[in-house]
């Protein structure tokens, strides 16, 4: 048997293995016994016949085939064990070059390569959070709003009112329509009950503005454009015809900033100003956090830039796969997903295609942390871990035993261990892009003051977690 290999570019190997006529006649001999059982010859029981009929029952093509399936996994395994600078990732791909001799070339996917750029030369300049103060007034009109009252009215409908009416709606047909015998129903709908709000269409563009003004027992008539990518596409860039009777008005009536409002947000305020203050804090973990994910990602891409990646596709198609289920989530049934894909209008092909560079990005960032990690003996102790998991299982109330005992695993473990390397890994990053000046991001989970219990639970209503502006 002779073995020729050749690295190849995207982290593969390219072996050729030319089999040996001896080897292939011995396959030749075992294919004839397996196929034996199968043939059948006259006057010959099953796996009885003479290897010159079987052969000539199955003809010499199918008992290459087989012989073929029998010598080619043997001939690459003793290869692989032949050469150990090979370390394959995944399974090889194979295709017979030629029967006479029989020659293989099996593609080997292998460990990727990774030479870092200086990523202790990166210096990058981080950003100042600043809160503008009309968010923190947006989130505290959202919390009045959810508990807000409805009081039923009978003025001039203006913005933020509660409607109920009837709503119909006819489209004309068009004039080489010659089969149409009146105006095409679009909507018929009795009771719909909505909320007049100018930051968003509730119906239709313009619907709520040719109502505003309007009173209860009223009846208002009015045309409108069918948007494109509205309703069904045979109405689409129509003109509609809206008749609407106004059945009921109520208005929107907000709480008063009083202690009685206060003690009802989240467990609970002292006052206005610690309301503001958990706010501006909330509002600024976010920012921060989003700021942070910002840096990474610049610290990350220009560290890209500067080394050489190589990778098998093969680890590409995974990370895709990764990428897909995270996307359009997973699906038990194949008849699910194909549901899916048809209210989509897309293939899972085009999809595929689609996150392609989003799953390239990921696997290059994912060798690069993992090379830096490396290169900067960064680990994560035991300690670590269990504390890690502690704080996670804490914060789950009821469920936490039942957390517990999915991280205390062997591959629970493993999984939190990776991810604090990860967050270590860039907190490392952002020490040394920060040097020479500039702002150093918000603390890392490993950085951050512990907090006490009660402090926190005294300090954190449920409503006010994120910022509503």
């Amino acid at each position: 048997m002779k073995v020729t290999t050749e690295r190849i570019p995207d982290a593969q190997v390219e072996m050729t293995i030319e089999i040996d006529a001896e080897q292939l006649d011995a396959a030749r001999a075992k294919a004839v016994k397996k196929l034996a059982p199968k043939a059948k010859v006259p006057g010959f029981r099953p796996g009885k016949a003479p290897a010159n009929l079987v052969r000539q029952y199955f003809g010499e093509e199918r008992v290459l085939d087989e012989a073929i399936d029998i010598v080619v996994p043997d001939a690459y395994k003793a290869a692989m064990e032949a050469d150990e600078s090979i370390e394959p990732v995944a399974r090889p791909r194979l295709v017979i070059e030629t029967t006479d001799p029989l020659v293989v070339k099996a593609t080997i996917p292998v460990r990727p390569i990774v030479e870092l750029g200086d990523y202790n030369a990166v210096r990058i300049e981080t950003e100042d959070v600043v809160v503008d103060p009309e968010r923190v007034e947006s989130t505290i009109q959202t919390l009045r709003q959810r508990a807000a009252t409805h009081e039923p009215h009978t003025n001039p409908i203006a913005w933020r009112d509660i409607i109920t009416m009837d709503v119909k709606a006819e489209v004309a047909p068009a004039l080489t329509d010659l089969t149409a015998t009146g105006p095409e129903q679009m909507i018929d709908q009795q009771d719909i009950e909505v909320q007049f709000d100018e930051s968003r269409d509730v119906l239709f563009p313009n619907f709520e503005e040719a109502i505003i003004g309007a009173t209860k027992g009223e009846e208002v008539e009015f045309d409108l454009t069918v948007p494109e990518d509205l309703g069904d596409p045979k109405f689409a860039g129509k003109t509609a015809h809206f008749v609407v009777r106004i059945k009921e008005t109520k208005s929107e009536v907000l709480p008063e900033l009083d202690e009685e409002f206060l003690k009802t947000v989240g467990e609970g305020f002292e006052s206005e100003d610690a309301l503001r203050e958990r706010i501006l804090a909330d509002i600024t973990k976010g920012e921060e956090e989003q700021r942070d994910n910002r840096y990474h990602d610049a610290v990350l891409t220009k560290i890209i830039e500067a080394s050489k990646i190589e990778f098998p596709p093969v680890m590409l198609d995974s990370e895709i796969d990764r990428v897909f289920h995270d996307r359009v989530g997973h699906f038990d049934k194949p008849e699910d997903l194909e549901r899916y894909l048809a209210a989509t209008g897309q293939t899972a092909d085009q999809i595929r295609e689609e996150i392609r560079p989003v799953a390239d990005l990921r696997l290059r960032r994912s060798l690069v942390l993992g090379e830096v990690s490396e290169a900067e003996k960064v680990e994560a102790t035991e300690d670590e871990i269990t504390e890690e998991i502690e704080t996670m299982t804490s914060a789950a109330g009821p469920q936490g035993d039942q957390l517990r005992q999915i991280f205390d695993t062997e591959n629970g473990r493993e999984t939190i261990r990776r991810n604090l390397i990860t967050r270590k890994t860039l907190a490392k990053l952002v020490e040394i892009a920060t040097q020479d000046g500039g702002a150093k991001p918000a603390a890392t989970k490993e950085d951050k003051p512990k907090r006490k219990k009660k402090e926190k639970a005294e300090a954190e209503p449920e409503a006010t977690t994120a910022d509503e502006g």
